[in-house]
């Protein structure tokens, strides 16, 4: 990392991270109909959670990464809703709240961070411990398509240019991806640089992280395995209809009875 050491990871992360068209509403939208309160796992720096909190519901955000917790508790006080929300620093694997919502939020394709199917299975089952009965599990993962890993396997491709808040400074993000298919695992590097408005680079910031992508079928396959009733999936936020052309998954799955065996009973 070189420049000035004012920014750090959080900050790119929040700069870049601008969701996906319609998610914030979505799930603003499924939280007013469940009543909440709710609970978000994967809540990164709040950016669905406040979202949701504007409405006037009760959230509880849970993260892993403490830096992005301090963010959200940051962001929830400049906006006046640190009453409305719980920020929770936690492993979505093994979480203990001993409280249950009627609604659960997995938003931004957090799922994916859970790296092997015991991960998936264990959260789907802590899912189950803090739902209702017949609450409602919502969450959304992008639908891979083969064609495009292959094109971008071990390249450097760019992912957007983005003002810093206030500033008139830039970012730049590229990705550089390696893949593990027999593990469907993409280890991805990814490179912000922060640029002044006459072009000099002032920072860049390297950093790593891993996801498992899915398969629609094999997801359903482990929402019904850990004893969920898909009651709808969508191709988009704005509810249209899941297809072979749709690029994201969202699923909406209730719960419903115990666990499944391995082989489906």
């Amino acid at each position: 990392m070189t420049g000035d050491n004012m920014y750090r990871w959080p900050d790119y992360y929040d700069w870049t991270s601008e969701g996906l068209d319609g998610d914030v509403a979505y799930y603003a939208h499924l939280s007013m109909e469940s009543g909440g309160p709710v609970l978000e796992l994967g809540c990164g720096t709040g950016r669905c959670t406040l979202g949701i909190a504007r409405h006037g519901m009760e959230v509880v955000g849970v993260d892993l990464q403490p830096e992005m917790i301090r963010m959200a508790e940051k962001k929830a006080k400049a906006m006046g809703l640190s009453d409305r929300c719980q920020w929770v620093c936690g492993d979505m694997r093994e979480l203990e709240l001993k409280r249950e919502f009627p609604l659960v939020l997995i938003p931004y394709r957090s799922f994916l961070h859970l790296l092997r199917v015991k991960d998936q299975m264990a959260t789907l089952r802590k899912v189950k411990e803090h739902l209702t009965e017949g609450g409602i599990l919502a969450f959304n993962v992008f639908v891979p398509d083969l064609s495009q890993m292959a094109e971008e396997e071990e390249r450097y491709v760019h992912r957007g240019h983005f003002p810093v808040p206030g500033t008139k400074e830039t970012i730049e993000v590229f990705d550089y991806t390696e893949y593990e298919h027999f593990y469907q695992r993409a280890n991805v590097t990814r490179y912000y640089e922060r640029f002044a408005p006459d072009g000099v680079s002032l920072e860049r910031l390297r950093t790593r992280f891993s996801i498992r992508y899915v398969f629609p079928t094999e997801l359903f396959h482990l929402l019904n395995l850990a004893g969920f009733e898909v009651v709808h999936c969508f191709g988009g936020f704005r509810r249209e209809p899941f297809g072979p052309e749709s690029g994201e998954l969202v699923v909406e799955a209730r719960s419903q009875g115990p666990e499944k065996g391995e082989d489906g009973r």
